[in-house]
C-alpha cells in the first residue's frame, strides 16, 4: 500500500515536471500595456527587456527589484547604454529584495504607493511561475498581473531545481505559509 502511494505521488510529480518543462511561459504580446512593470534581477536579458518596455511606452514606470545596494542609477544607465534621464523619469531601483518572495513584497509596497491597477512581471521563462505565485500572494486581487517572460534555454538542472522550488512554495501557500 505504501509503495503504491509513493509510486502514485512520484507519477504525479513526473507529470507536473513534464508540464513545467514543456510549457514554459512566453513573452507578452507587444500590444499589452500596463500601469507599471517590474523586473526581477538575476537573469540575463531581463533588465534589457524591461527597459525596452518603458521606452516603448508599454508601462509608465519600471521597478528593478533586487538591486545591489551599491548600484547607482547612472551606473545602470551606462551599463545598458541608456540616457540617465530615462532612469530619472521612469525607473525606480528596489534595494530591499534578496529572493523571489522579497521581490514580491517589495513590488507590492511599490505598487500600492503608486496605486497601480496592472503590473507587467518580467523575469526568465523558467522563473515566471514561482515569481507570479509570490506576486499574487503579495498583491491585492484587484491588481492584474501580465506575465512577460524572457525566453531562455534553461538546463535540465535549472528546471529541476526551479520546479521543486515552485512546488514547495505552492504547497506552502496551500497551507497558509
Amino acid at each position: 500500500m505504501l509503495l503504491r502511494l509513493f509510486s502514485f505521488l512520484f507519477l504525479i510529480w513526473m507529470i507536473g515536471f513534464a508540464w513545467f518543462t514543456i510549457d514554459l511561459p512566453r513573452p507578452a504580446g507587444s500590444d499589452v500595456e500596463t500601469d507599471s512593470a517590474v523586473v526581477l534581477t538575476g537573469g540575463p536579458g531581463r533588465i534589457e527587456h524591461a527597459l525596452r518596455l518603458v521606452e516603448g511606452e508599454k508601462a509608465e514606470r519600471l521597478l528593478v527589484s533586487g538591486v545591489d545596494r551599491n548600484v547607482k542609477p547612472n551606473e545602470l544607465a551606462a551599463q545598458y547604454e541608456r540616457p540617465e534621464s530615462l532612469f530619472e523619469c521612469c525607473i525606480d531601483l528596489g534595494f530591499q529584495a534578496v529572493d523571489t518572495r522579497s521581490n514580491a513584497l517589495e513590488t507590492a509596497r511599490w505598487a500600492a504607493r503608486r496605486e497601480d491597477r496592472s503590473i507587467r512581471l518580467v523575469t526568465s521563462d523558467w522563473h515566471m511561475r514561482r515569481a507570479r505565485l509570490e506576486l499574487e500572494r503579495a498583491l491585492p486581487p484587484e491588481i492584474s498581473i501580465t506575465e512577460d517572460a524572457v525566453s531562455t534555454a534553461p538546463s535540465l538542472g535549472t528546471l529541476f531545481k526551479e520546479y521543486n522550488k515552485f512546488l514547495t512554495r505552492y504547497l506552502a501557500a496551500l497551507v497558509g505559509i
